[in-house]
């Protein structure tokens, strides 16, 4: 009789322990982004307070001055290397290219199942890193700076989101989705401390805002 109770009470847990996992599979998004942690609030203020405030100036800018989707491992370069990181069950095939796959976008809440459905957000644009000091790098340093995937830099989010961000900074546009966007100003704040980047006024004045309640 006591073998029963045990064998009961062994399948009773393992019968809500398989209920509890498929409640959170069912609450949970199919991919979930892999973005580099940026740095928490205090520390995205504290670096906030100790970049430069300047004009920007886009004299001279082209994206080809930053050569990104560089090789990195084998056959696959930046973009596919951010792809894998950041979807859930991706296959590629022979060149590293994602043949199936799922990436959720945490700027939006969608999901997508084509990898042509994604773009590879620079949290920092490229434009906004040449208004704001880049312009003086050398192209290794520009390169570098394409292609992180140190610090929180680059991220797969859904494409037409990606092109309608554009080039703009937080006083211009932010994820729709709110929940995210303590996460994004922390990373922005967190690269442009890193590569030394300033900020114009209303650049700063919106990333205060916000940080304000991270």
């Amino acid at each position: 009789m006591a073998k029963f109770y045990a064998r009961r009470q062994v399948s009773i847990l393992a019968a809500l322990t398989g209920l509890i996992a498929s409640v959170a599979l069912f609450n949970s998004p199919t991919a979930s982004a892999a973005l580099p942690t940026p740095v928490s609030g205090a520390t995205a203020r504290s670096y906030l307070a100790q970049l430069t405030v300047a004009t920007e100036n886009r004299t001279g800018y082209s994206r080809d001055l930053f050569p990104h989707w560089i090789t990195i491992s084998g056959t696959c370069n930046t973009r596919e290397t951010v792809l894998k990181r950041d979807g859930s069950n991706v296959t590629t095939d022979s060149s590293c290219a994602a043949t199936s796959g799922s990436w959720y976008s945490p700027y939006d809440g969608a999901t997508w199942s084509a990898a042509s459905d994604v773009d590879i957000d620079h949290v920092v644009p490229l434009a906004e890193a040449w208004d704001s000091g880049a312009s003086k790098w050398t192209t290794a340093q520009r390169q570098a700076f394409a292609n992180d995937l140190t610090r929180p830099q680059l991220i797969a989010v859904t494409d037409n989101v990606n092109q309608a961000k554009g080039d703009k900074d937080p006083a211009e546009w932010m994820p729709s989705r709110t929940a995210y966007r303590c996460t994004y100003v922390r990373a922005w704040v967190q690269v442009k401390y890193y590569y030394n980047l300033s900020v114009d006024s209303a650049e700063k004045s919106a990333l205060t805002s916000y940080l304000s309640g991270c």
